[in-house]
């Protein structure tokens, strides 16, 4: 039996528009196994994107417990926040949030010059990330040199070069044709099965999350109901 890298419980999220609170997540349980591929999937307007972001650490919920990896992140001040999160939580998102003026290799070695490694440990570090995503003979071109697909896969090798325990991914593949798409979604289950990552991907898209291993359907704030895929 895998132990949770993820426990919620009685999880609460509103936000305030026009001097209203307006209820986003209702006293939410959810639990998420480590090493397992989860999507979120639900209307617009169901919590996928906030539960995403709670789950990440971006942003805190009213009420409730998170626990990852055994931290309850909800009680962390900002600053230990910040820090839990540069060292447990890999980002990719839909528009792939990459620095125009930065080679692959500049973008992919971003999060490392937060830490000791000397330059030459981060060189080994992001040659090894990019050629996981099958990227490294294009690691001195620029965001604009590069299509979607493989914007998108230096974004993955930025997500995982701190090693982090958990991915997320909000709509990954939204701005993708299915081709490219499809390349992005073998890898992220390479990065499940092979590297042992706890994946959360946020989807509109069946076919999409068709690759994780259990999807959860949101609707209004609240879990309706989990379907394994496999």
């Amino acid at each position: 039996m895998k132990s949770p890298a993820i426990e919620i419980r009685q999880l609460v999220k509103s936000y305030q528009r026009g001097g209203e609170s307006v209820p986003v997540l209702r006293h939410l349980d959810l639990d998420i196994a480590a090493g397992d591929f989860v999507a979120l999937m639900g209307p617009s307007g169901s919590g996928k994107s906030t539960l995403l972001n709670l789950i990440a650490g971006i942003d805190k919920p009213d009420s409730g417990k998170l626990l990852v990896s055994g931290v309850d992140i909800a009680q962390l001040s900002e600053h230990a926040l910040a820090h839990w999160r540069a060292q447990n939580v890999g980002f990719i998102f839909q528009f792939y949030n990459l620095m125009p003026v930065l080679t692959a290799f500049e973008n992919v070695e971003l999060p490392l010059l937060l830490t000791p490694l000397s330059a030459s440990e981060r060189r080994e570090h992001v040659l090894t990330a990019l050629q996981m995503v099958g990227l490294q003979d294009r690691m001195r071109h620029y965001p604009g040199e590069l299509s979607g697909g493989q914007q998108q896969r230096v974004a993955i090798a930025r997500a995982i070069i701190t090693d982090p325990r958990i991915v997320v991914a909000d709509e990954p593949t939204g701005d993708l044709d299915r081709s490219a798409a499809d390349d992005i979604l073998h890898l992220l289950t390479r990065l499940n099965k092979e590297l042992g990552k706890t994946i959360v991907m946020v989807t509109h898209d069946p076919h999409a999350a068709s690759f994780a291993s259990h999807i959860q359907q949101l609707e209004k704030g609240l879990l309706v109901h989990a379907i394994p895929t496999h």
